[in-house]
């Protein structure tokens, strides 16, 4: 098979010079571990193969906050069972909070363009008033509290707020319907839910207080909600059961110090869902050590953020990428937050929003990055990204010719850093780095601490350059979930990471380690491709599909047929373009010269939309099952769950 990093440049995009590596934290870091002047890959490479002084080292460089105890890691060979930092005592809301200065903590802007600015001090301060409420409320450790929010501060003050007694923190964002929330956070019984009364997007104002009251009486337990005005000054919320708006929860309290319940390190902080598209949804949960740590590591180490930086990440509050921005404030850097339709009312208002703020690091998915190639918007002609140095892209593989876009229409020289790991350890298995070049298509490489390996169908090791195969990580890592909620025995946590491989977690993408050390992602495992029992990763067609003018976008299945698997190509066009046979021809060349004869599909169809989770990933398993007349086991889970229909009993995959 062709390997998909065949057609490598003889040169990187991005190579760091002598000077700005020695500036990097990361450099710091790795004399404090007595490894300086070391390439990025030999450094990883010590990094887990001594796990102990390498998170021993992170506690005390990276400032984290809290009293460390004498051991570093027990049970060190046993997956599930090995323990980071068992004696440790943290808190994860008291390292947000470390400043309380009158340095910017927070700068929010909604699509209408109304902006507000949170110093850390006001920021400290309205945690302290919420904490209060929420004693009073009665919230005790180990309480969960969710969220149906927006991306805004309230969002960050009432998470801290929870978190900083110990209770448990869950969100979700207002798009999702009732059906949704309700899948995630009735099995979790939250005691306090908090909630917006609408928000903003594309111009539209949509009402959230009708759907609350019908998710109201599905969460056992639920003894107050709370709800943040946002699209009203005063809305009406009579009709809810044991409501109060967010100004009168907190208007008895006055800022204090905030005492923070420091708690063992794998207390739970996070109930994370999975997408859901399979069933309901897996409650995940995080630590708040673990959490914390990983965070700071890939912050301050891999992104190279240091104190008074902005960072920006596009992403709503039921995806990780939310938790993961939130947790730069323990780096004392300054969140940009932004919520609603990123393209309203055109695409500059996200790029004027970020470069008056003189956005440091700007994070976004594949897919937003696809969109502005589409659009034909070039970031660099519009706006000053003078201070712009890394731009980090997830959600969906980052294709090749993605990484010329960036360099070509937003920055020359920016740290481009594609980057994938997921809800599941709420932080990235491979990553960028600040020292290692950036190769056309390829992520840079492994995380600091992450044992990463290639496994193929035999479970023994890729080499690089070599073929494809299982992502795995070899050894324990501190953000392992806790738990599964509801899970007593352990055994759906098990069957979900250990049982493919005994003792060595499975994370479920199909990955490549190309003859640079970087990685491809090239799809989720269980959506491969097997045609005459050969497995192809769905992200090798699409990045040869987005080459052809006319097509918007793709989505590839495999379908049960005579005894074997072949592939069936969805195509979205472009406004005004047909699906011809002379189009049809263009991409099966495409497929063919760009990747291999077997990617080919034995049929190209159009559709006129496809299928995607709420944090935009495109669903091959959900198209699959409709196509092979199979039931759809959680409509709720897709941002556009109407579009299946599409897809049921085509006449022209019955031939």
């Amino acid at each position: 098979m062709t390997s998909s990093s065949s057609t490598q440049p003889s040169s990187p995009l991005w190579q760091p010079d002598i000077q700005h590596k020695a500036r990097t934290q990361l450099a710091r870091f790795m004399t404090a571990c007595g490894q300086s002047g070391q390439s990025y890959e030999t450094f990883w490479k010590w990094s887990v193969d001594h796990l102990d002084d390498f998170w021993n080292q992170a506690w005390d460089s990276l400032g984290v906050i809290g009293d460390k105890g004498s051991v570093i890691l027990q049970n060190a060979d046993k997956m599930p069972g090995a323990q980071f930092f068992p004696e440790a005592k943290v808190n994860y809301a008291e390292n947000l909070l470390r400043d309380r200065s009158d340095r910017a903590a927070i700068i929010f802007q909604d699509e209408a363009g109304r902006e507000r600015i949170l110093t850390c001090r006001e920021l400290y301060d309205a945690v302290s008033r919420w904490q209060q409420a929420f004693q009073s409320a009665g919230v005790m450790a180990g309480d969960r509290v969710a969220a149906y929010m927006p991306n805004m501060p309230e969002t960050i003050i009432a998470c801290l707020a929870a978190t900083s007694l110990g209770a448990i923190w869950s969100s979700a964002s207002p798009d999702f319907g009732v059906q949704g929330v309700i899948d995630r956070f009735g099995q979790i019984e939250p005691k306090i839910l908090v909630a917006v009364d609408g928000y903003y997007y594309g111009g539209k104002t949509l009402d959230c207080l009708a759907k609350i009251k019908e998710i109201q009486p599905s969460l056992p337990g639920l003894q107050k909600t709370i709800i943040v005005p946002f699209v009203s000054s005063a809305p009406h919320i009579d009709f809810l059961s044991g409501a109060v708006t967010a100004p009168d929860f907190i208007k008895s309290y006055v800022a204090k110090d905030i005492v923070f319940q420091r708690v063992s390190f794998n207390h739970p902080l996070l109930i994370m869902f999975s997408s859901g598209t399979t069933g309901i949804p897996k409650c995940i949960v995080h630590g708040h050590g673990g959490t914390l740590i990983q965070h700071m590591k890939e912050h301050q180490l891999q992104c190279d953020i240091h104190p008074g930086d902005r960072v920006f990440y596009f992403t709503t509050c039921g995806w990780m990428m939310w938790n993961w921005l939130i947790s730069a404030l323990a780096s004392q850097a300054t969140l940009l937050l932004f919520d609603g339709n990123p393209a309203y009312p055109d695409p500059k208002s996200l790029w004027d929003f970020t470069a008056r703020h003189t956005c440091t690091l700007f994070g976004t998915s594949a897919k937003y990055i696809d969109a502005l190639k589409v659009a034909g918007f070039r970031p660099k002609d519009h706006v000053d990204l003078r201070d712009l140095r890394v731009i980090t892209s997830t959600g969906s593989p980052l294709v090749h010719e993605s990484f010329d876009f960036v360099y070509d229409a937003i920055k020359a020289d920016v740290h481009l850093a594609s980057i994938s790991g997921g809800t599941d350890i709420v932080s990235c298995f491979v990553i960028g780095n600040p020292l290692s070049p950036v190769w056309r298509g390829e992520i840079q490489g492994a995380g600091l601490g992450y044992a990463i390996e290639v496994f193929d169908d035999d479970g023994k090791p890729v080499p690089p350059g070599a073929g494809q195969g299982e992502l795995v990580c070899t050894k324990p890592f501190p953000s392992m979930p806790v738990m599964f909620w509801h899970d007593p025995d352990g055994s759906r946590y098990h069957k979900a990471y250990f049982e493919t491989y005994p003792n060595i977690w499975c994370h479920g993408d199909w990955i490549e380690r190309t003859a640079n050390g970087g990685f491809i992602i090239l799809g989720r495992s269980d959506a491969t491709l097997n045609p005459g029992g050969v497995r192809i990763g769905t992200a090798e067609i699409y990045r040869q599909v987005e080459q052809v003018p006319e097509i918007a976008e793709s989505i590839a299945i495999g379908q049960d047929w005579e005894g074997d698997v072949r592939i069936i190509l969805f195509v979205r066009l472009k406004p005004g373009q047909v699906l011809t046979d002379e189009i049809r021809d263009r991409i099966k060349k495409q497929i063919r010269t760009g990747a291999s004869p077997r990617h080919v599909p034995a049929k190209i169809l159009e559709v006129s939309d496809i299928p995607r989770t709420k944090s935009g990933k495109i669903t091959e398993i959900a198209v699959r099952d409709v196509v092979h007349g199979r039931k759809i086991k959680n409509v709720e889970a897709l941002a556009n769950p109407e579009c299946l229909r599409i897809y049921e009993n085509i006449a022209d995959l019955a031939s």
